[in-house]
């Protein structure tokens, strides 16, 4: 009934979201390409801080996506990464799905799980884009959090022909466990540990970046193979020199040029954009320019969309609704 508010917590939408990574896919390629033909409306992103704070933050993203999908909506993340040391995850999220047609919401979400498949259905899109060809036999992961397991399991399930994984974290207790966990959901892949990161660059022509690094730190990439692909998630672990000397591939210009993110702070440097060759919902829609120099490194920078997690959010709201799950709070609107 219109009014009524469906609570759908962190099991139902794990249920809901096991198996379906080919789904999830799908409804994140077709937020992006109705995000390139305007059937979107994005505000940009609001950063809540703390005084005396720069690590930790709670990030509201609303967003609208219409065209057949007509749903609007916000995630409200928060990342605050002392939570490791307390035995809780880095991240935690709800999402709130609202009618377009009366403003009212009908649905509150658990959301981490939302938003990190949304994030590494994103990355393995791009992935899978920008190797158009056979699949490279390397994938590094640089840190071995939640996102990296996630974008790990999206890109083996679209990419199958990766043979071998290097990893690497500052923590390296923390990789060794990571490591065992990952072995045992991909057996048929070899897990191996790093001893620095120059190795996973220089090893992996598909590479991962999701760390909590504030500050850009990684300046040199000459080591990469010609043509490698860096899924540069975490945003902020490359400097902007070597973001100016990639072909740059990015979600939307307008929100990742932003936040002190590695491309703003490229943008800054150059004085222009220039350097952002398309988004991947143009090479999506094919309307995105030719690579300049195919054996250039490609970096993929995205700001994390969210249209994107609407997109998911509506898959698992429907499904849910259809598999009679979660918690209905009647007549929640006075």
């Amino acid at each position: 009934m219109d009014g009524d508010l469906l609570v759908l917590g962190g099991e139902a939408v794990a249920s809901v979201l096991a198996g379906r990574r080919a789904e999830v896919v799908g409804a994140v390629a077709e937020a992006y390409r109705l995000h390139v033909r305007r059937q979107s409306s994005l505000p940009h992103s609001v950063f809540l801080r703390f005084p005396g704070d720069g690590l930790n933050r709670i990030i509201a993203l609303p967003a609208f996506l219409g065209d057949g999908v007509d749903l609007c909506g916000v995630k409200w993340v928060a990342s605050f990464p002392g939570n490791l040391a307390r035995g809780l995850e880095r991240a935690s999220a709800v999402v709130v799905l609202n009618s377009p047609r009366t403003g009212r919401a009908f649905a509150l979400l658990e959301g981490s799980l939302i938003s990190a498949q949304r994030t590494a259905a994103s990355a393995a899109l791009a992935a899978r884009v920008l190797f158009p060809g056979p699949p490279p036999a390397a994938l590094g992961l640089i840190g071995t959090g939640v996102i990296n397991a996630e974008i790990l399991d999206f890109v083996l399930a679209l990419l199958p022909g990766i043979e071998s994984v290097l990893l690497f974290d500052l923590d390296h207790e923390r990789a060794a466990r990571w490591r065992e966990a990952a072995a045992g959901r991909h057996p048929a892949a070899r897990f191996d540990i790093a001893p620095d990161l120059a190795a996973v660059l220089e090893r992996c022509p598909l590479v991962s970046f999701a760390t909590t690094a504030i500050r850009p730190h990684v300046d040199d990439l000459s080591r990469c193979p010609p043509g490698a692909v860096l899924l540069h998630v975490s945003l902020r672990d490359l400097t902007p020199g070597a973001i100016l000397g990639c072909d740059n591939v990015v979600d939307d210009p307008e929100h990742v040029c932003r936040a002190q993110t590695s491309v703003h702070l490229a943008e800054q440097a150059a004085g222009n954009r220039d350097f952002i060759r398309c988004s991947l919902g143009e090479l999506l829609e094919g309307t995105a320019p030719a690579k300049p120099d195919e054996r250039a490194v490609t970096v993929f920078s995205p700001f994390g969309l969210g249209i994107l997690d609407l997109a998911v959010a509506k898959l698992v709201f429907d499904q849910a609704v259809a598999g009679g799950l979660g918690q209905r709070v009647p007549s929640f609107f006075r």
